[in-house]
């Protein structure tokens, strides 16, 4: 490996991050100037605007032909929002989440997790499942819009807080925020193409897969919009920001950009079979597994927020086990698949119990 293919894959995360967001201020203002609700902009503009980095790279591996890459980085972006991002955030400070996201946008959040693995269990996302894929975030994008219209003037002034969406007409205020959305797109296009060249040759020299770099490297450089969103949103002490937008993240991840990149992608998308074995039931445990925790006094505590860091930092042990083709990696995947997915049905059943015969005073 050379300097210059390390200061290529430096150069491209930052272009990502820097990219990022540009399109995410540029689209919130201009979003914000046309009337659209700011918690649904936070839930859907922001999201996908935090997910352009996962879309504009999966793209180009797609083109490509590198499959490994474009599962690799939804599959780990999706646990690194939740495990690493989360984490982080309710470690700075206990969230609290909005019942909405609750009731409404974590179980469509695990219905497509869920949808995306049967999916793949032919080992490849087809064009026509990437039509249904992207059809399923039109959908849900207009149904967000009308139920956020029914959203407490509280909530919104939390995002109009965090993004600085005042609602501007002004035509100069309106042609700075297109400059700054076509200048994120174009960052994130250059960005992205340096980011894959550069991850492919380190994956070719340390002898590493390109799934394993698509599930580490990758997935948290292109996880860094996001990291700094919720992150800023838990140090300003915002209310649900930072859970919204992970949440949001996950459900474009997964709708638009593995949906657009399988109808782009000449054959769809192949899945290899230890993406199915073991990293896609571990996305699908992580996102089942947000259900219970945030119904716990809908909020994350800080221990919770350990918790979730802790379960990453195991994730990201076993994917370098795996690297080192290491004698005890079967065992730990098994005690792992056979542990974490148990543990995390056992307590949505629980919590489910509790919410449906919650315990009466005692006399």
């Amino acid at each position: 490996m050379t300097l210059t293919t390390l200061l290529l894959l430096l150069s491209g995360l930052a272009l990502l991050f820097g990219g990022g967001e540009l399109l995410v201020r540029g689209s919130t203002r201009l979003a914000a100037a046309a009337g659209i609700p700011p918690l649904i902009v936070g839930l859907t503009v922001v999201a996908f605007g935090t997910s352009a980095p996962e879309l504009a790279v999966t793209a180009q591996a797609a083109l490509a032909g590198q499959a490994d890459l474009v599962i690799g980085n939804v599959v780990g972006s999706n646990i690194s929002n939740v495990l690493l991002i989360l984490g982080i955030a309710a470690l700075i400070t206990p969230l609290v989440v909005a019942q909405t996201i609750i009731r409404r946008d974590v179980p469509l959040m695990i219905a497509a997790t869920a949808g995306f693995w049967l999916m793949a269990l032919d080992g490849v996302v087809s064009r026509l499942e990437g039509v249904a894929l992207v059809g399923g975030v039109v959908a849900y994008t207009v149904f967000a819009i009308r139920e956020g219209r029914r959203e407490s003037r509280e909530v919104e002034g939390e995002y109009a807080a965090v993004y600085g969406m005042e609602r501007r007409s002004a035509l100069r205020e309106t042609a700075l925020n297109i400059v700054l959305i076509a200048s994120g797109i174009g960052m994130l296009i250059v960005g992205a193409g340096w980011l894959v060249d550069g991850a492919v040759v380190i994956a070719r020299w340390l002898g590493l897969s390109e799934l394993i770099i698509g599930l580490t490297i990758i997935a948290i450089g292109t996880s860094l919009p996001e990291l700094a969103t919720s992150v800023i949103a838990a140090i300003r002490g915002q209310r649900d920001i930072a859970v919204g937008n992970v949440v949001g993240s996950n459900l474009f991840n997964i709708l638009s950009v593995l949906g657009i990149t399988a109808i782009i992608a000449p054959a769809g998308v192949g899945v290899s079979q230890a993406a199915l074995r073991f990293d896609i039931p571990v996305m699908t445990a992580v996102a089942v597994a947000c259900l219970p925790v945030f119904f716990n006094g809908y909020r994350i505590a800080r221990w919770e927020g350990g918790l979730f860091l802790a379960y990453y930092i195991a994730y990201a042990g076993y994917l370098a086990l795996g690297a080192a083709e290491h004698p005890a990696l079967p065992v730990i995947s098994g005690a792992m698949l056979g542990f974490v997915i148990p543990l995390t049905v056992v307590t949505l059943a629980v919590v489910i119990a509790r919410q449906i015969h919650p315990r009466r005073p005692a006399a």
